[in-house]
C-alpha cells in the first residue's frame, strides 16, 4: 500500500523549528505561550445535510450556527502571521454548507495557509467547486460505502445523494485536470461491518472516476457521542481486504488501508503516558467560534480556551485559559480515558521518544 502523504502516520519531523521550540520551552509559559499550532480545524458551520450512524460529534446537535465571516477573515490572516501553517474545514457540520467558504478559502491563500477540505461533497456544485480545488492543498470526501443502498444506510439519507457523490467527485477531478491545479482529491471510507463488502466496488468506482486515492480507515469510539452501536469494535477479520485493495493501485491511484491504525486498537497500553500535542500543535475552532485544544473534548471547559468573536487568537493562545489548559494536561489528564487512536496519537508517539530518548540516540 502507498501512503506518499503519511496519512497512517504523521508528519511532525517536517516542522523542526517549532519541535524545537516547544522542547526549549519546558515548563516555562513564557515561552510555551508562544508555541503556535501548525494545524488548525475550523468548523465554519454546524448544521449537517446527513446524520451517518457513525458521528462522533451526534451529541452537538448539528446547531444550525455559522462563523461570522468578516471576524473569521480577520482571525485567518491574523493566524497566517502567528505560524500557522495550515487549516482543514471540517467539524461538526458540513463545511461546504457554508456559503461564504470560497472566499475564506481566498483569504487563506492569501495569508500563506494551506488548506484542506473534509466533506460528504453532496452541496458541491459548478462554481463553489472550482474554487475548492483551485485552493485547496487536498479534498478528501467523505463517501462511506461503495453502492447506493449501503451509502443511504449509513449516511442516513436519500440514495440518489450517492449518486450525486460520484458526479460531484467526477467534476472537481475534471475541473483540476483542466485547470491544471495541485489539489488532491481523495476519498475515504469509515471501514465498518456492514459496509466491508463494498471497499472493493468502492475502490474501484473511485480508480475509474480518476480520484488521486482512496483512504479506509478504522472507527474509533467518540467520548461523548450518543451513538454506541460499533463500540468495541476490531478488525481482525477485516484485514484480508488489504491486499485485495492493493491489487487496484496504479501509477495515478493508491490506496490507503489504514492498517497501523487498526492494530493499534488491540493494544493493551500505549507507548506514553502524557499528550504533548495538546495544547501546543494543533486547534480546533467550533461553528460558534469557541477554540479548543482537543477535538475530542468539545464543551468540555478545560478544553476550552476563549472564543474568536471576542478575542483575538494571539490573546486567546497567549491567555490564562490556555496557561491553566497546558496545566491541566500536564499534570491531570488521564489519557487511558481519552479516545483511542485519537488523530495526535502518531504525534504523541514521535513526541513522547523526544522527551524520552533511549541511551544510545547519540550514536548516529
Amino acid at each position: 500500500m502507498s501512503d506518499q502523504y503519511n496519512i497512517d502516520s504523521h508528519k511532525m519531523m517536517y516542522h523542526p523549528i517549532r519541535v524545537a521550540k516547544w522542547l526549549e520551552a519546558k515548563d516555562d509559559w513564557s515561552l510555551q505561550k508562544s508555541v503556535y499550532p501548525i494545524y488548525v480545524e475550523i468548523t465554519p458551520v454546524g448544521s449537517c445535510n446527513h446524520r451517518c450512524t457513525f458521528c462522533s460529534v451526534d451529541y452537538i446537535g448539528y446547531k444550525s450556527i455559522k462563523q461570522n465571516e468578516m471576524i473569521l477573515k480577520e482571525r485567518i490572516k491574523e493566524m497566517g502571521k502567528l505560524g500557522v501553517k495550515s487549516i482543514m474545514f471540517a467539524g461538526e457540520g458540513e463545511p461546504t454548507l457554508y456559503k461564504p467558504l470560497p472566499e475564506i478559502l481566498d483569504i487563506c491563500t492569501q495569508a500563506g495557509i494551506d488548506t484542506s477540505l473534509t466533506t460528504n461533497a453532496v452541496p458541491f456544485n459548478e462554481k463553489n467547486t472550482e474554487s475548492f480545488v483551485k485552493n485547496c492543498s487536498w479534498i478528501k470526501v467523505s463517501i462511506n460505502a461503495g453502492d447506493r443502498e449501503t451509502y443511504s444506510k449509513i449516511h442516513t439519507t436519500k440514495e440518489s445523494d450517492f449518486d450525486k457523490v460520484v458526479e460531484n467527485l467526477s467534476r472537481a477531478v475534471k475541473i483540476k485536470k483542466e485547470k491544471n491545479y495541485s489539489c488532491t482529491i481523495g476519498s475515504q471510507m469509515l471501514l465498518l461491518p456492514e459496509n466491508k463488502h463494498t471497499a472493493v466496488p468502492l475502490a474501484k468506482k473511485m480508480k475509474e472516476i480518476g480520484v488521486d486515492y482512496l483512504v479506509i480507515k478504522p472507527y474509533t469510539q467518540s467520548l461523548y457521542g450518543k451513538s454506541r452501536i460499533y463500540e468495541g469494535l476490531t478488525y481482525e477479520n477485516m484485514m484480508d481486504l488489504e491486499k485485495e485493495l492493493d491489487a487496484l493501485e496504479t501509477s495515478d491511484f493508491k490506496v490507503v488501508f489504514r492498517a497501523n491504525t487498526m492494530k493499534k486498537l488491540e493494544e493493551e497500553k500505549q507507548p506514553y503516558s502524557k499528550c504533548y500535542s495538546t495544547p501546543y500543535f494543533w486547534s480546533y475552532i467550533m461553528a460558534d467560534g469557541s477554540v479548543y485544544g482537543c477535538s475530542a473534548y468539545l464543551q468540555n471547559e478545560k478544553f476550552n480556551y476563549g472564543n474568536i468573536n471576542t478575542q483575538t487568537f494571539k490573546e486567546i493562545w497567549e491567555g490564562q485559559k490556555r496557561k491553566e489548559g497546558v496545566s491541566f494536561i500536564k499534570d491531570e489528564l488521564d489519557i487511558t480515558m481519552c479516545r483511542r487512536n485519537c488523530r495526535m496519537d502518531e504525534v504523541n508517539r514521535y513526541l513522547w521518544n523526544l522527551k524520552h530518548p533511549n541511551s544510545h540516540v547519540n550514536f548516529i
